[in-house]
């Protein structure tokens, strides 16, 4: 296959911009390739010995059945790495197994996790119900580094957090819960979800060593395909971790080296759990990501301005958005984030259920990153399964309203949300 790039540079995707690698990276090049990702619509891969088969299976960094790689899964894979800037990537069915994948890539029974109470209500419910299950433990905490460093136990494994808290708009020192973790000997892992796939964020910049998306979000960005995605970084120290240093020689960090955390992602996630990505939603996701640095600068810019127009309306509560220079997290959120302070606001109205009859462009749905604009409410919905303390320390109220900003005009939806504001009367803080 030949390279047509011009000769006497030295090329690499990591000099490529958010932008560029976006539709770059995945794409061989040379004479009959195809200009895009194509679809291997395929089960299984042929091999033309018994011992090329037998290596395959021993070293599983070919191909051989699509549970495990799939071209296209790959190259989307590929597209992803670069976009974090990270070592590896894993992609599977749903954020939800990306999660749960990332959690159980360090974590055995026995062990404990840190977490920001500031959460999706899906990761809520898997360190609050599922990893009981398997004898992993979960403290679930401010989203401030002295309480996370109060959470901290000798069998921490993991220190979990979001970039942009859901929904309560928090941003995380991801700096200073690196060194907490790396100080305990756990690692930390980032939702990057709202920092859209490296777009606003790359956490593992910051010192974090996994980085999981709910692909269904802004990666797709049209509300038309579900997926997820574990990427690693380079300098995580697993030398404290006994999943990976029992068995002296045979240990899996022995055996693996520098891959072994992503090894074991891909074996948990696709090998053993068989969480799959199949391959027509990996080109789909693929598609999105080419237009996501567009889409994503214009949502958050008309999020700035319906959160400021909304902080004077006088029947809108509290408004919760990193973006404002009122918020408490201002100050980090123009640390770690560019291009923008993200999609999604959420805010206080004193009768959710009369506001969200009244609207007729904005629509109501359990989604985010979409073209179109999405509301939900979350006490009833997306967190509706936990405990009213919980919900209150996620940042939801019975009166939140999150909204996730699509690409309709700034005029339209600001005309929409006063028209459905209507007679609501005074907003109170909940």
């Amino acid at each position: 296959m030949t390279d047509t790039r011009p000769t006497g540079i030295e090329w690499t995707d990591t000099d490529w911009s958010f932008e560029t690698a976006a539709v770059q990276t995945g794409i061989p090049r040379g004479l009959g390739e195809t200009v895009g990702i194509p679809v291997h619509q395929a089960a299984a891969f042929q091999f033309s010995t018994l011992e090329e088969a037998q290596d395959e299976f021993a070293r599983n960094q070919g191909l051989s059945y699509a549970r495990l790689q799939n071209p296209t899964v790959r190259a989307l894979e590929e597209r992803l790495t670069a976009l974090e800037g990270g070592a590896a990537t894993v992609a599977l069915a749903s954020g939800q197994a990306a999660t749960l994948t990332a959690i159980l890539s360090v974590c055995r029974a026995g062990d404990h996790v840190v977490s920001t109470a500031s959460v999706f209500g899906g990761s809520a419910g898997l360190l609050n119900n599922i990893l009981p299950l398997m004898g992993i433990s979960a403290t679930l905490t401010e989203n401030t580094p002295d309480a996370i460093g109060a959470a901290m136990q000798p069998g921490t494994r993991l220190v979990w957090a979001e970039t942009i808290g859901n929904p309560a708009g928090d941003v995380p020192d991801l700096s200073a819960l690196a060194q907490i973790a790396h100080e305990h000997g756990a690692l930390l892992g980032i939702d990057n979800t709202w920092g859209g796939v490296g777009y606003l964020c790359r956490p593992l910049d910051f010192g974090a060593d996994i980085v999981t998306h709910s692909l269904t979000k802004w990666a797709g960005g049209h509300g038309s395909v579900m997926g997820g995605s574990v990427t690693v970084g380079t300098r995580h120290d697993l030398t404290r971790n006994p999943i990976y240093t029992d068995g002296s020689e045979n240990s899996v960090l022995n055996v693996r080296g520098a891959a072994a955390l992503a090894w074991r992602q891909r074996w948990l996630g696709a090998h053993q759990m068989g969480m799959t990505l199949a391959p027509q939603n990996a080109f789909l996701l693929a598609q999105g990501l080419e237009t996501l640095a567009l889409r994503l600068e214009r949502e958050s810019r008309t999020a700035l301005a319906l959160a400021q127009w909304l902080e004077e309306q006088p029947q809108v509560g509290r408004v919760s958005y990193p973006g404002l220079p009122g918020s408490p997290w201002h100050a980090l959120a123009r640390k770690y984030l560019h291009g923008g302070s993200g999609a999604v606001l959420t805010f206080e109205v004193p009768d959710p259920a009369a506001f969200l009859a009244r609207l007729r462009v904005i629509r109501i749905a359990p989604n985010l990153g979409d073209t179109r604009t999405l509301v939900v409410h979350p006490w009833t919905t997306t967190h509706g399964r936990l405990p009213e303390a919980a919900r209150r320390a996620a940042g939801v109220t019975p009166q939140s309203i999150r909204m996730s900003v699509g690409l309709e005009s700034l005029k339209d939806l600001q005309a929409d949300l006063a028209q459905a504001l209507g007679e609501l009367g005074q907003g109170e803080p909940g």
